[in-house]
């Protein structure tokens, strides 16, 4: 196999997972810190859908977007179907709610006697609610890193948006599917080596982020 068409896989890879991933950040840290410290009718149930939806499987997620993008969906005219944007908006369908759920459960986690001390020495409901997040972001990181590990790792959805399209939309994993059903198991190799890598990379990349944190956070007690 070519070395730049695996460059060319590799790169488009990190550039649609890493888009995909800081756009449900945006959208599912807040979200998820909303979910965690909120108090309205039906939350339980909103948090058992978000979960629920956690395991959305990726064709799923693929054929909403593609419904959505396709020439009689509503966004067709925008001429995004099989493009890396498509890949991109499906990505973030899978991931949003699997950072929504792991920021509300990080939220959730953190002892009710940091509240409790904020609250005694006079901080104001919204300095409480500062607080509780700045001692949740290492989850918060932990779930946005989880988030990317899954966008990495995904086919599904992406092959069925971006339809593999050599030079255009061909990925890490949709480039190992079609090199192990030619037969070419060690071009196939060889790219899931450079995904475990990468997978590798996310993790390491999280766990040092998440002790510099808890380092910071002893150093400023």
């Amino acid at each position: 196999m070519d070395a730049s068409l695996i460059v060319d896989a590799t790169a488009l890879s990190l550039k649609v997972s890493v888009g995909a991933t800081a756009l449900a950040a945006l959208v599912g840290v807040p979200a998820g810190s909303w979910l965690a410290l909120g108090s309205f009718r039906g939350q339980g149930s909103l948090r058992s859908l978000v979960w629920g939806l956690t395991g959305l499987p990726p064709v799923v997620a693929g054929l909403l977007v593609y419904l959505l993008l396709s020439r009689s969906g509503p966004l067709g005219s925008l001429g995004l179907l099989y493009t890396p944007k498509a890949m991109l908006a499906a990505q973030f369908v899978l991931v949003t709610p699997v950072i929504v759920a792991l920021t509300d459960s990080a939220v959730r986690s953190v002892p009710a006697a940091a509240s409790e001390a904020a609250r005694a020495l006079g901080a104001t409901e919204y300095q409480v609610r500062t607080a509780l997040l700045k001692e949740a972001r290492g989850g918060a990181l932990a779930a946005v890193m989880t988030g990317l590990g899954r966008a990495l790792a995904e086919v599904g959805a992406v092959m069925l948006v971006g339809g593999n399209i050599l030079g255009r939309t061909r990925v890490l994993t949709t480039a190992i599917l079609l090199e192990t059903r030619q037969g070419n198991f060690g071009n196939a190799l060889a790219l899931g080596a450079i995904l475990v890598s990468l997978s590798v990379l996310v993790n390491a990349t999280a766990r040092a982020m998440s002790a510099g944190f808890a380092r910071w956070e002893a150093g400023s007690r």
